[in-house]
């Protein structure tokens, strides 16, 4: 382990888009007559069986299988219009702001705010997202340039842990003495990338987007979370995958659709979380804590189950719901932001000594858990 200087998370600010609110009842009843428009255009190859039928969803259903009651996404009238199923975008053009640099500075505004400090106090920029809206040029450079930052900026993607994985790159730059203030940015705008004419993924997605300041070099820390520890591991497998890609134009294949959001479930459950749970518990052993030292796990906001999953092994059988907070009851599943979005809005009560672990997990795989603790 790496001895260095004392370095701080000291500001998160979080944006979603308000008018977005979208609740199960909804999703379903769009679904539902997506599903019966379906079969009725094709009621000849349903019936003579070289088609399948679709079925409908529900609102249990969606309750039971993620544990989602509402999500926010950026153009809820197209998501849900039966005739398009997918939202409408402003283009990335030059003459256009893109609409990632604008979540991502509306949520660096209020980090930034958060941390009590101003933008001429940045050194730099780390934008991680699981979706990315070009190649280049870099949509951090354009929020640095939105935002009057010097320094450099610069784009990474590491699936659903891209976040975490981005605060560990800031940490690194710290350390190194490339860097005293870093922006973390991740603007997740998953919408887009789902097909809300799928049964089982339909329903999962939000879109929001969290930032972070990562501070070194504090003379008097209060009120800020130290960054204690960080583990990162990774393994390759197809399980969550998405082929968009600029070589979808010349593989000759036009799978359309295809190259979105696809996964496997109930795989990924299974190979995911007791990988989770192994790392966490080396990890705190590793610092000679145990998970009764830690007071909230910020765990990777996917699916209820799987929280609940990885919260009974580290905490047993009846834990207190407070210990492991399920924000993607009311923002679903917002890919890589999940797990700083659940630190965000419920690190408000922690005392200075008091541990916590910050611990995205998704496609890859990929993994990264922060320990934490309150000055």
């Amino acid at each position: 382990m790496e001895k260095m200087q004392n370095i701080y998370i000291t500001g998160t600010g979080f944006w979603i888009p308000e008018d977005g609110l979208t609740t199960n009842d909804e999703v379903v009843i769009s679904y539902n007559a997506y599903v019966d428009k379906f079969n009725s255009e094709n009621a000849e190859a349903v019936s003579n069986g070289s088609l399948e039928a679709m079925s409908h969803s529900s609102s249990e259903f969606i309750k039971k299988a993620s544990g989602i009651e509402t999500r926010y996404l950026y153009d809820k009238r197209n998501c849900l219009d039966p005739s398009r199923m997918k939202p409408k975008t402003r283009p990335e053009l030059p003459d256009n702001t893109s609409i990632l640099a604008e979540m991502g500075v509306e949520s660096a505004k209020k980090a930034i705010e958060n941390a009590g400090i101003t933008s001429d106090d940045i050194d730099g920029i780390i934008l991680g997202t699981s979706h990315s809206a070009r190649n280049y040029p870099a949509i951090a450079i354009e929020i640095q340039e939105a935002l009057g930052i010097n320094g450099y900026a610069y784009d990474m993607l590491v699936g659903c842990s891209s976040t975490t994985f981005a605060i560990s790159n800031a940490y690194s730059d710290i350390a190194s003495g490339l860097a005293s203030t870093i922006l973390v940015i991740n603007p997740e705008l998953t919408s887009p990338g789902n097909d809300f004419r799928i049964r089982d993924s339909h329903f999962i997605f939000g879109d929001a987007c969290v930032a972070t300041i990562v501070q070194g070099n504090l003379d008097n820390p209060s009120d800020v979370f130290q960054i204690k520890d960080r583990e990162l591991v990774t393994q390759f497998s197809n399980n969550i995958r998405s082929d968009f890609s600029y070589m979808n134009r010349t593989d000759d294949l036009n799978r359309g659709d295809e190259v979105m959001f696809r996964q496997n479930g109930r795989s990924v459950f299974k190979e995911v979380c007791p990988m989770v749970v192994e790392i966490i518990t080396n990890q705190l052993s590793k610092l000679k804590y145990n998970a009764d030292d830690v007071k909230r796990f910020w765990l990777h906001q996917a699916n209820g189950n799987m929280i609940n999953f990885v919260a009974k092994k580290l905490k047993g059988e009846n834990y207190d719901p407070k210990v492991a907070p399920m924000i993607l009851q009311k923002y679903g599943n917002v890919a890589s932001a999940g797990s700083l979005i659940a630190f965000h809005e419920t690190k408000g009560d922690f005392n200075s000594g008091e541990k916590g672990v910050i611990c995205s997990f998704g496609a890859g795989y990929s993994i990264c858990s922060l320990v934490v603790e309150k000055v």
